[in-house]
């Protein structure tokens, strides 16, 4: 593929990814916008708020330089707090006030921090999360205070509307007399005069974004007339395991009993400590292969409803996909899935016939309409359990020094992600190479095998072949 083909995938790709992003941002704003005003013009959500102790507070919260928006100050938007207290004889107070003033005023004394707000699906009752501060004072009546830059207390719903300001502020919810035990109902709105604008803006630059991506794909994804074949096999082939060949004048891959070949030659002399700096030698080659990455992506969301609706992998997109693959290769080749050679890898989509490291796929001329529906996430799911293993990111659960806790209903859950056996047999390489000069065959064969394993699985996902990968490290 020409370097214009090329960066015509790459950013009709990116183009695309921003367009859907902005189409979506776009109609989930015009969707607030009709669906989740009040009367007065304020997007609302509701949410239950209690605490045991003497005062609720927000985190500290910054508006800043509101000299500069184009609304002009007093205006970008008004922000609405409405409580009730539960027991309609208690006094509600709710105040805003510059952070600084209100964590002055409670120090010292026990109150609840919201430190997360989860809104759901529909903005109709967000969930609160809470942090405890400790303290043993009794604070003043919070009405007393000077420092509100706006607040309002009594019985029954309480509204208290602010234009916002520039400053660190935080929201602070109490009983009028500053008693303990706090349970009230609270509607958080905002009125912000350009979400409308906003919402047609990102539809319609988006819409405009896609057309051009999507112009950018067709002409870098078509096919040239007359093409060979992305790996050398003639039409008629399709639905066959032949041998895998290269493109007339390069060397056959031979002795291949599935349609994907992935070979590697061990480099007789290695460096003992090249290996070591190979993570910095490779960072131009991930910069690059991070954007051919997202075509790649692109390309068989593409390529997967062309299958969907006509059987044929479109061969742009093929010769496009395979390059990508095949480039990954040869870095992953060179660096730290095998360090298996010394020659740094080219840049380029197409075969390097003498680089030690090469891969082909055998273009489909036909692929099953109903299998893409699911050979890339059902069927393939046991041999994701063993590419994991390979290339690392497994866990296990309920490990007490796991790196994070998630949590599903009322369990607890700890996951724990480490490397795979591709990545600790090529740092068990790299020592051998490192004391005594010498790559052990046995452990390259074995790294080698599951990179062809590993591959083949990428190119089944990505909807390149129907044939299902088999589970072997040999060809």
């Amino acid at each position: 593929m020409s370097a214009g083909r090329v960066a015509l995938l790459v950013f009709g790709s990116i183009a695309t990814l921003i367009a859907l992003g902005a189409l979506a941002a776009g109609a989930f704003g015009l969707w607030v916008h009709e669906t989740k005003r009040d009367a007065d013009g304020f997007y609302t959500t509701r949410t239950e708020l209690s605490t045991p102790t003497y005062a609720l507070s927000s985190e500290g919260f910054d508006i800043a330089d509101v000299d500069d928006w184009p609304f002009g100050e007093g205006t970008f938007a008004t922000v609405r707090l409405q409580g009730t207290n539960v027991d309609p004889a208690r006094e509600i107070f709710i105040g805003i006030a510059p952070e600084r003033d209100a964590r002055q005023y409670l120090a010292g004394v026990q109150h609840d921090e919201v430190v997360d707000l989860d809104f759901g699906g529909d903005l109709d009752d967000a969930t609160v999360d809470y942090r405890r501060r400790p303290g043993s004072s009794t604070p003043a009546p919070p009405a007393d205070q000077p420092f509100w830059a706006a607040s309002v207390s009594g019985t029954g719903s309480q509204t208290l509307d602010w234009e916002i300001e520039e400053g660190r502020w935080t929201i602070v919810v109490m009983n009028a007399d500053a008693s303990p035990g706090i349970e009230t109902d609270m509607t958080l709105g905002a009125k912000v005069p350009f979400i409308l604008g906003l919402a047609i803006g990102l539809l319609a630059g988006g819409a405009v974004l896609l057309l051009a991506g999507a112009t950018m794909l067709y002409f870098g994804a078509r096919s040239r007339a007359g093409a060979a074949a992305v790996a050398g096999v003639p039409p008629g082939v399709a639905g066959t395991a032949p041998a895998v060949t290269a493109e007339p004048g390069a060397p056959a891959l031979v002795g291949q009993s599935y349609p994907i070949a992935i070979e590697g030659e061990l480099d007789e002399e290695l460096s003992r400590g090249l290996w070591l700096a190979k993570w910095l030698l490779a960072i131009p080659h991930y910069l690059v292969l991070a954007f051919l990455w997202i075509a790649f992506l692109v390309m068989t969301i593409v390529a997967f409803f062309a299958i969907l609706f006509t059987g044929r992998y479109p061969r742009g997109i093929f010769e496009f996909n395979v390059g990508v693959m095949r480039w990954s290769w040869r870095v992953a080749f060179y660096s730290y899935s095998a360090l298996a050679t010394d020659r740094y890898p080219p840049f380029t989509l197409e075969r390097v016939p003498d680089y030690p490291a090469r891969l082909e796929v055998a273009y489909p001329e036909r692929l099953s309409r109903g299998l893409v529906l699911v050979k890339w996430w059902l069927l393939a799911i046991p041999h994701y359990l063993v590419v994991a293993v390979f290339q690392g990111g497994w866990g296990f659960a309920g490990i007490p020094w796991a790196l994070g806790p998630w949590k599903w209903g009322d369990a607890s859950y700890d996951w724990w992600s480490g490397p795979g056996l591709i990545g600790l047999l090529t740092l068990i390489a790299g020592g051998f190479l490192l004391f005594t000069a010498r790559y052990p065959r046995e452990i390259f064969d074995f790294v080698l095998g599951m990179n062809r394993w590993s591959l083949r699985v990428l190119a089944y996902a990505a909807l390149m072949r129907d044939e299902y990968p088999p589970f072997k490290l040999e060809r």
